[in-house]
């Protein structure tokens, strides 16, 4: 039999069975499959400009109405384009609320909440997630059952505690009752449950390494990505919280929201000064995002592919 007289093969190799590793032709079928890009059709873009729109158009019309008077804003139809009022409107907002003040309280207020409920909330977490002690389901459980009780209801007992302390019309009596939620608590604890794994803790044990050592040196790499994100949501929340610190503060030392309250005093409410003074309390959360915005979104994608 000569070589010509061969049979030559012109079929594709057969898969490789279960539980082997594919031949070389399988391995570059997988890369030029793995590398090859998804592009989204038509529809895919037209909803995500709707969205976009829809998203934006708030911000947008709060610009347009702080940029013109009070008359322009109530005719109908409504402007739909900036008018040449806005830098003097925001001046007058700036001093009639005393925004001044209010951002800096604000600042202190929403930046101590953040921090200690990412602390707080991940060291919880951690213990829920990866440490065994007796009562640890019913504790979880019990921490889990608060987010349930509205917080109206505790706005009586906790108003005479502040006023027991001598916080009342302070920061700290705005500060200390929101230093960690059960929301942050239950956040991280799934993160680590499903991120952090138990060889990386069973490692520290193995070398010696305490609870509060493998929290700072294995917990903490791990938890990064959920931190920010858990920083971001409760600095915004703070910054935007009415409720409580209309109730314990008051015009000498308030926050942003319970400035713009100032505003809206009166016979008759100027929409254009509202608008104006609710555009000088967003910028400085819209400035946080476009700042650490990337950051957050790139350790929420680190850690999804680390998980």
């Amino acid at each position: 039999m000569t070589l010509h007289s061969l049979p030559v093969r012109t079929d594709t190799p057969d898969p490789a069975p279960a539980g082997k590793q594919p031949g070389r032709g399988g391995r570059r079928l997988l890369r030029q499959r793995a590398g090859r890009q998804h592009h989204a059709g038509p529809l895919a873009y037209v909803l995500l400009v709707v969205m976009a729109v829809l998203s934006i158009f708030p911000l947008y019309w709060t610009m347009v109405a702080a940029s013109t008077d009070n008359t322009r804003v109530s005719q109908t139809p409504p402007p739909f384009l900036p008018g040449p009022n806005l830098f003097s409107n925001l001046a007058r907002a700036w001093d009639e609320a005393a925004m001044g003040k209010a951002m800096i309280n604000s600042l202190i207020v929403a930046g101590v909440i953040a921090l200690s409920t990412v602390l707080f909330a991940t060291l919880a977490g951690f213990a829920f997630a990866k440490l065994r002690f007796k009562g640890r389901n019913a504790l979880l459980m019990l921490v889990i059952g608060t987010m349930l009780v509205p917080p109206q209801l505790g706005v009586v007992p906790l108003f005479m505690m502040m006023s027991e302390l001598g916080w009342s019309q302070q920061l700290p009596a705005v500060i200390f009752p929101t230093l960690v939620s059960a929301v942050g608590v239950f956040f991280m604890r799934q993160y680590l449950s499903e991120a952090l794994p138990d060889e990386l803790v069973e490692a520290g044990r193995v070398d010696g390494a305490h609870s509060l050592r493998i929290f700072w040196s294995i917990v903490l790499p791990v938890a990064r990505p959920a931190m920010a994100v858990l920083f971001m949501i409760t600095f915004v929340h703070a910054w935007n919280d009415f409720f409580w610190p209309f109730v314990v503060l008051d015009m000498t030392n308030p926050t942003v929201p319970v400035a713009l309250t100032q505003l809206s005093a009166g016979y008759v409410r100027d929409q254009s000064l509202i608008m104006a003074g609710a555009l000088l309390g967003t910028l400085p959360l819209l400035a946080m995002f476009v700042v650490f915005g990337r950051q957050i979104v790139s350790g929420i994608m680190a850690g999804a592919v680390k998980g």
